[in-house]
């Protein structure tokens, strides 16, 4: 086994276990015949992952001092579920396709959830017109064409 494949595996386990012992971010489940450990093997679903285990351990630290209302725990909260769903779309890609899932589409993939995170705390401050939510959003636009174009 490389050290790569132990790493990958040993994300997955950490991953795994936040996600069910504190029941805070759903896991999905696939199908029995749903072939989905290529998809979880690449380094895109990787790099994703890695961010999600980061968060969710300063997720866990915070909550000891804080409550549900912290503004920094709402922010993790939002963006562990943005990497959920873009981990989610790693995990659709087909097998055959899964060489497009490389280290740079996870990268992009963290960033744009990172950009809808900054879009979402502007978005509860100023309204939709304001410059600053809508170069935010243009942000958020950019990263996900950028995805889009690889995948």
């Amino acid at each position: 086994m490389t050290i790569l494949s132990s790493f990958i595996a040993i994300l997955i386990f950490a991953a795994a276990g936040f996600s069910q012992a504190s029941g805070q971010i759903p896991v999905k489940k696939t199908p029995a015949g749903d072939n989905t450990s290529v998809q979880r093997s690449t380094p895109a679903y990787a790099e994703v992952l890695l961010r999600r285990t980061e968060l969710g351990a300063e997720l866990e630290s915070l909550l000891v001092e804080y409550t549900e209302d912290y503004p920094k725990v709402a922010e993790i909260r939002f963006t562990l579920i943005t990497l959920q769903k873009e981990g989610e779309r790693i995990l659709a890609v087909k097998s055959a396709e899964s060489a497009k899932l490389t280290l740079a589409l996870g990268k992009l993939m963290v960033r744009k959830s990172e950009l809808e995170t900054d879009f979402w705390r502007l978005l509860k401050t100023y309204k939709d017109e304001h410059p600053d939510v809508k170069r935010a959003k243009r942000k958020v636009e950019i990263y996900e064409s950028a995805i889009k174009e690889i995948l």
